[in-house]
């Protein structure tokens, strides 16, 4: 019979990463591990920024939920769960105006526990949070692996999660979309060195992380309208919607097509955007509107990163 290892779990987490803020946010921020905890509790973060400033005080990650748009904070502690570190989510939370909390911690004591439970029961149905424990394993002389293990969560999250991804048959045309690019795009190693893979979801869009927390790439299926759409959305910069505006000549001739330049003057938001003529029902031409999705994202984020 085939040996067989015993796992086992690594109790000093300092062994990988010495220090919190040196050593282990970094690592956190990386994209692949960002996708890690993504998954583990449900949401699709994207990162804005680490050692985020709250009046004299730093969180160590500041980050949005792509799905909703919500603010994220997200605090470690390679230790136990602490009085300290519960009370600087509070403060980081209000300084943020943070509707999502995320405390990563080595060990999560019962009273802390009971804390998160509380913050969940009797605050805004708007407000969650999360108590992670952060493990390592490793299998004899292996590579060490890392398990995010979700000691608390929001009421019902389970379910929220499963309700967002009933599907009804457009959704499921959505998700099987989303997930047949994702496993053709990403075999493109220079597509993938660009972007960070997405996870499949219902929704008609997929958003790209260019590098700023003010704007992102997304790509929408227009199944009403027979095509696929590309855009740079803004969410709240008009200054910056105008100042590219001013270099419209120079970013078409970039890209190679001409693009809708909507400033929307009610709206917080701005978007510069093309549309595409293809269907996305028809199955037999996906894969040339996936290629078509990769170079058009490939050329709008290396023009506008030259004016942001």
């Amino acid at each position: 019979m085939e040996l067989l290892g015993k796992l086992k779990e690594i109790s000093n987490l300092r062994i990988v990463w010495p220090h919190e803020a040196l050593d282990f946010t970094p690592w956190l921020a990386e994209d692949e591990n960002i996708e890690m905890l993504s998954e583990a509790v449900g949401l699709d973060i994207s990162l804005n920024e680490t050692e985020s400033s709250v009046g004299d005080f730093n969180v160590d990650i500041y980050a949005t939920d792509i799905g909703t748009g919500r603010k994220i904070i997200i605090e470690n502690q390679l230790g136990d769960t602490n009085h300290d570190h519960l009370g600087k989510l509070i403060t980081y939370a209000s300084g943020k105006s943070a509707e999502i909390i995320i405390w990563i911690v080595k060990k999560a004591r019962e009273e802390h526990k009971a804390a998160i439970e509380w913050l969940n029961n009797h605050t805004d149905d708007d407000i969650q949070f999360f108590l992670i424990e952060i493990k390592l394993y490793q299998i004899g002389n292996s590579e060490k692996a890392v398990k995010f293990e979700v000691v608390e969560k929001p009421n019902d999250w389970t379910k929220e999660i499963k309700k967002q991804d009933s599907t009804s048959p457009t959704l499921q045309k959505r998700y099987d979309y989303w997930t047949a690019f994702n496993e053709y795009a990403f075999r493109d190693k220079s597509f993938a060195k660009e972007f960070h893979r997405r996870k499949a979801t219902t929704d008609h869009w997929m958003d790209f992380s260019i590098g700023y927390s003010e704007c992102h790439l997304s790509v929408c299926q227009l199944r009403k309208a027979s095509s696929i759409s590309a855009e740079l959305y803004i969410s709240d910069n008009k200054e910056l919607f105008r100042s590219l505006l001013s270099h419209r000549d120079e970013i078409e001739k970039d890209i190679g097509e001409h693009l809708i330049w909507q400033e929307l003057p009610d709206r917080k938001a701005s978007r510069i955007r093309i549309i595409h003529n293809a269907d996305p029902d028809d199955r037999d031409k996906w894969e040339d509107q996936f290629e078509w999705i990769k170079s058009i994202l490939i050329r709008m984020k290396n023009s506008f990163r030259k004016y942001i």
